[in-house]
């Protein structure tokens, strides 16, 4: 039996100066987290290709995690940069042609449509407020189509800034991800061995947390990416600019129940106020059965390394992660969950005299 270890005054004026130092250093780092839980989950995706560089590079450890940093920037960034280049064209000759159709009379005989009128009609008869009248609507689409110019510089500066801050944000992701990647054995022994848990419970810790790290990474990009592919195919074939509305469908599957329908339900109903039926039946059973099943099959498929987790639990993870991380919390939201789950766990075994003998008492 090993001597348990008496803790003294000692002992926890050492223990409050380190947390009130490993407070001190979230603080610093706290700006750049973001990049740091990226680097760590994508050094969890990308090991197996540095492990073959490793394999055939064993003397040169520098060498291996350098090029595993170069493809893995040659993976992303490229693709990423052909895509970028085709939005803002596509994207630019979407807004130049709204222009040209508000200006040329397309909202007078849109708001001419008897569905329209008739719509408008309902609107002003049952609900409380003042009378919505077509002039006004059209005048107030004629200022918005006028400021459309406007409003697309901006907007592009804005994504430009973005994309500059995306770029520093890469690199200083890509500099962890070298040491992550170079010194992964040595930062696993130092874990294992900080670690209050037997090497059993440090196992069930870690397997877990690079399992959900990789359903998480791999349930929500992979699915947003499918269903921007699935959905951007399907607005091409009805006559939108299919990359640039792919994309948005991509980014709008990321928002928790309403997701891509927040661009084919406007979609559709454009196509059908234009009188393109046929089209617009199309869309609509090619986003429910084919871009929503997407969704709703290949997310949970995906995600079912969680630690157990059932779909609701996912679902409130995801939308939880969202709403206080942000985007990065669909990665957050689950880890924090399935961490939680898996600790539930230990103490359950650890204690499971004690609370045997309480169910009984």
């Amino acid at each position: 039996m090993p001597t348990p270890v008496r803790i003294t005054s000692s002992h926890w004026v050492l223990i409050v100066a380190l947390l009130a130092a490993a407070l001190a250093c979230y603080l610093l780092v706290a700006p750049y987290m973001n990049s740091i839980v990226m680097a760590f989950i994508l050094s969890l995706l990308i090991f197996p290709i540095h492990q073959w560089f490793d394999n055939h590079l064993p003397k040169h450890r520098n060498i291996s995690s350098l090029l595993s940093c170069v493809t893995l920037t040659v993976i992303i960034v490229m693709p990423l940069l052909l895509v970028f280049g085709a939005i803002v064209q596509q994207g630019t000759v979407f807004a130049q042609n709204m222009y040209q159709w508000g200006s040329q009379g397309g909202i007078q005989e849109l708001l001419a449509h008897p569905w329209v009128k008739s719509g408008l009609a309902f609107v002003n008869h049952y609900l409380p407020f003042e009378t919505i009248e077509p002039k006004e609507i059209a005048q107030r689409v004629g200022e918005f189509a006028t400021t459309t110019g406007s409003t697309l510089v901006s907007f592009s500066a804005k994504l430009l800034g973005d994309a500059t801050n995306f770029i520093l944000h890469f690199f200083l992701m890509l500099f962890v991800l070298f040491f992550l990647l170079r010194d992964h054995d040595k930062i696993i022994r130092s874990l294992r061995h900080i670690l209050p848990l037997s090497r059993s419970q440090e196992d069930r810790l870690l397997d877990q947390i690079e399992k959900v790290s990789k359903s998480a990474v791999m349930g929500s990009f992979l699915t947003a990416i499918a269903q921007g592919l699935a959905g951007g195919f399907g607005m091409w074939l009805a006559g939108f600019p299919g990359l640039f509305w792919g994309t948005i469908m991509g980014f709008a599957s990321f928002i928790p129940v309403v997701g891509t329908a927040l661009v084919w339900i406007p979609a559709t109903i454009y196509l059908l106020l234009t009188g393109q039926f046929g089209w617009a039946t199309f869309l609509l059973i090619w986003s429910v059965a084919v871009v929503g099943s997407i969704d709703n099959l290949l997310r949970p498929f995906l995600m079912q390394g969680s630690a157990g987790m059932n779909t609701l639990l996912i679902f409130f993870s995801l939308l939880g992660g969202i709403q206080l991380f942000g985007l990065i919390g669909l990665i957050y939201g689950p880890l924090i969950f399935a961490i939680t789950i898996v600790l539930f766990n230990l103490y359950e075994e650890e204690f499971q005299q004690f609370l045997d003998k309480q169910d009984n008492s």
